[in-house]
């Protein structure tokens, strides 16, 4: 097997049957690096799409590892994490469209700052409006309480979901939709933890590196377009439950078992609740009908003891 060159930058994109969203990805990247020397991975979880071959033909620069199967968000990733040669990474979400310059600003600040183990640039909606970056780490008081009103009340604790920075800004976590990781970093604390399949596994790594001094950055005048949950859209019920069993671990892992235990009581008071206030309004809604069947969904998995099968994994 041949030596991989050594580059400044592995850009590494997990693709799940969204072919046209990772090539567009893909055409987008030379505009933002002009001078950082980068080199492509293309993780594919068992697409049954046209993708491999997309990707192949468009880009044979590009590598392409393919799994065969859907191993999640997490795992796939440290597969092109363990294969990489660079001082930085990108994971960059198939469904985002670089900006002019991004990389070469991105970089530029984290060779600047030595605390930074992690960093994102501003995500934009497609109309350019400024989406949610930066995230607080879970607690019970904001998986339990209303986290607008913690917005509200305490803003300067709670992120906005449209947080405007005019400076790089030290946050708790970042959205992992295009984030940027230096390899030192990596060197202390580790990859993504398996455990997670599918959400809160960059708030998780995030929250890793700051207990061993590494810090998370919003970049602000660094931006990409994030066209925000094409994946989740095809499976909206297995996506929904992805995320509540990848709250549950993270809870798990870093809390007691008490704490665990208000937090399930907690959340399944809560989805009992918007169930019945959907149901109320179900006949004269179109957005309830859909939140009811929500609630009922995650109801059934819980009653069916969490089954695996209801969610994303196989």
């Amino acid at each position: 097997m041949s030596e991989v060159k050594r580059v400044d930058l592995s850009i590494i994109i997990i693709n799940f049957n969204t072919g046209s969203l990772v090539c567009d990805c893909l055409e987008s990247l030379p505009c933002g690096a002009k001078r950082y020397s980068y080199r492509v991975i293309v993780v594919d979880n068992g697409s049954s799409d046209d993708s491999v071959a997309l990707v192949r033909q468009r880009f044979p620069g590009v590598t392409v590892i393919e799994n065969g199967r859907n191993l999640g968000f997490a795992a796939a990733n440290n597969i092109a994490l363990e294969q990489a040669e660079s001082e930085y990474y990108l994971l960059l979400n198939s469904d985002t469209v670089m900006c002019e310059g991004t990389i070469d600003r991105v970089l530029d600040f984290m060779a600047q700052e030595e605390d930074c183990g992690f960093a994102s640039p501003q995500l934009l909606n497609r109309d350019g409006s400024l989406q949610n970056t930066a995230a607080n780490f879970p607690t019970l008081l904001t998986e339990l309480s209303n986290k607008s009103l913690l917005r509200l009340f305490f803003p300067s604790k709670y992120y906005k979901k449209k947080l405007a920075a005019e400076a790089p800004l030290a946050v708790e976590s970042l959205v992992g939709a295009a984030l940027f990781v230096k390899e030192k970093m990596t060197g202390q604390v580790g990859f993504y933890d398996n455990g997670y399949f599918f959400f809160l596994e960059e708030t998780d790594w995030c929250q890793r590196g700051l207990e061993q001094g590494w810090k998370s950055y919003l970049v602000p005048d660094a931006a990409i377009y994030h066209l925000q949950g094409q994946t989740a859209k095809q499976v909206p019920f297995a996506v929904r439950i992805e995320y509540w069993r990848s709250r549950y671990h993270y809870f798990k892992q870093r809390f007691s078992w008490w704490v665990f235990a208000v937090l399930v009581v907690g959340l399944l008071v809560k989805n009992t609740v918007n169930l019945l206030l959907n149901l109320l309004a179900a006949p004269f809604s179109v957005k309830s009908r859909h939140k009811f069947k929500l609630s009922l969904h995650i109801f059934k998995w819980h009653i069916l003891g969490l089954p695996a099968g209801m969610g994303l994994s196989e």
